[in-house]
């Protein structure tokens, strides 16, 4: 699967929302999650997602504007 390689780094205020779940509804992307951590105080997730540019830009301004930190790889 092509597509953009991306980081999520979710602070531990965001943990008990569904941010992964959300993204699928919200935005007409197809994602692969690579690999995931979650704890108490933090988490991570290591991403694969598909999509026009339009929409996968308006999913980082999504992500940014909730406090949820990207690094594209």
């Amino acid at each position: 699967m092509e597509g953009i390689n991306v980081e999520l780094f979710i602070p531990g205020e965001l943990k008990e929302r569904p941010i992964i779940c959300d993204m699928v509804r919200e935005f007409k992307i197809d994602m692969k999650i690579l690999e995931a951590s979650f704890s108490t105080e933090s988490g991570w997730a290591y991403l694969i997602i598909n999509g026009e540019t339009s929409e996968t830009d308006r999913l980082f301004s999504y992500l940014k504007d909730i406090g949820i930190e990207t690094k594209i790889r």
